[in-house]
């Protein structure tokens, strides 16, 4: 039998290697365990707090559906947002389902700049409310799969304020049973890394409190100020915060108008696509890769009602497809009219790429060489791309299956082959995940 080659380095030398590698593999493990694969809802809609019913989200999908009608029907919608006919139509059909099923994704009930201040009293009777009507809406079924609320920043002036309504929110969800699954809690006008460690810490508190499980109160992160972007000492302290508060981050959240307005620019030109936004877009995204944690674009403020409905679609169109091709798979809806430019537009984007993204799956794992060669790292965003699709309801299981000839667990473990095996679809599955 042939003796197998010798190398030069000894197994003493590979040891102190990995003596001097340890720290890194655990920061690595710890610090960067990538996504998890579980459902990323494709928008967040907010409400002032003392506005939520638990039958919300369905008037809210009517009003949608209403719209669409009035100004000519969905097919319609796909044509101004530059769909040819057989994609108009295949979408409006998925847009038609999806606003009489699931209208609303991810809903925040707000207590920040959509509430204001009412005073303590008023404020104190609608946290409570709220916490009532959520644990209602999701007993009921009727509840959005993401669901949770805005409070006021940790600024000295609100302090106070906002973490008494989030205690008095969880407080009052855990008194009426098991939490929301799907349950989000929005921390707005962040300016420093203390900030996120105090709500650490107070989260952590509640849930001493309140016998819950240790990190199962995570939080979003709202990017609205220049000092979270680049801070004093010349740093990023948005980098910091998956690291100082581990598994703590749900998501980072960027807020166009807050942002736009503290570089000063004029409001005219305040926008999603302006430079300012898309270079503090670019920090976040880097910031957050490899870390799990979400990234959600902000809002336009052109509302389609009147006669600007069509006008305001076609903006918020264009505007959704372009932070889906910048991997911001997340974006703020404010209106029921904008709800079914905001399906359209993402539809669009999933089933246009369903049929290169599926046949190139399919090539890679028959080891079928068609002209592009895929590694791992593209098959991993091949299968995201496609996954996405699904949880959001822009194609179904039997298109997967015939384009790629992959079953959904294959797809997982694609996707996030280091998660799958212990990960399911967050908040329950999607209509997507039908034919």
């Amino acid at each position: 039998m042939k003796e197998a080659p010798r190398g030069s380095l000894s197994s003493a030398d590979l040891a102190q290697i990995d003596s001097r590698l340890a720290a890194t593999d655990r920061m690595l493990v710890q610090n960067y365990p990538g996504d998890d694969g579980s459902r990323q809802p494709v928008q967040t809609v907010y409400v002032p707090a003392d506005t939520f019913t638990p039958s919300l989200a369905a008037e809210w999908g009517a009003q949608a559906l209403a719209t669409a009608e009035v100004q000519g029907g969905l097919v319609h919608l796909g044509h101004l947002l530059g769909q040819e006919r057989a994609l108009a139509t295949a979408v409006a059909t998925r847009v038609e389902a999806k606003l009489t099923s699931e209208p609303i994704e991810d809903l925040r009930l707000d207590f920040e700049d959509g509430y204001g201040d009412r005073g303590d009293d008023a404020e104190d009777a609608d946290a409570v409310s709220a916490a009532h009507a959520v644990a209602e809406a999701v007993a009921a079924g009727t509840s959005p799969p993401f669901i949770g609320i805005r409070f006021k920043g940790l600024e000295g002036s609100t302090r106070t304020r906002g973490l008494r309504t989030l205690d008095l929110f969880i407080s009052g969800l855990a008194e009426a049973g098991e939490l929301p699954s799907g349950l989000r809690l929005t921390l707005p006008k962040v300016t420093t890394v203390a900030q996120v460690q105090a709500l650490e810490f107070a989260v952590t508190r509640l849930e001493e409190i309140h016998s819950l499980p240790p990190g199962r109160l995570r939080f979003e992160v709202q990017v609205e100020t220049p000092q979270l972007i680049l801070g004093p000492d010349g740093t990023s302290p948005v980098a910091q915060l998956p690291h100082v508060v581990p598994g703590r981050v749900s998501g980072l959240h960027y807020g166009t108008y807050d942002y736009s307005a503290s570089l000063q620019i004029s409001a005219e030109y305040q926008s999603m696509e302006h430079p300012v936004a898309d270079f503090a877009k670019e920090v976040m995204q880097l910031a957050v890769a490899g870390t799990g944690i979400r990234l959600s674009d902000g809002s336009t403020n052109i509302i389609p009602v009147g006669e600007n409905v069509e006008t305001a679609w076609v903006l918020h169109g264009r505007l959704v497809r372009r932070s889906l091709e910048r991997g911001y798979y997340q974006g703020w809806d404010l209106h029921p009219a904008q709800l079914p430019s905001r399906f359209a537009a993402t539809y669009a984007f999933y089933r246009q790429g369903l049929i290169p993204a599926a046949t190139r799956l399919r090539n890679y794992v028959q080891r079928t060489q068609k002209g592009v060669m895929d590694e791992p790292a593209s098959a991993r965003a091949l299968a995201s791309f496609v996954l996405r699709g699904l949880q959001c309801g822009a194609v179904g299981t039997a298109e997967v299956k015939l384009l790629a000839g992959l079953e959904l667990p294959q797809l997982r473990s694609l996707a996030q082959p280091q998660t799958s095996a212990n990960s399911s679809t967050d908040s329950s599955t999607s209509p997507g995940e039908n034919p």
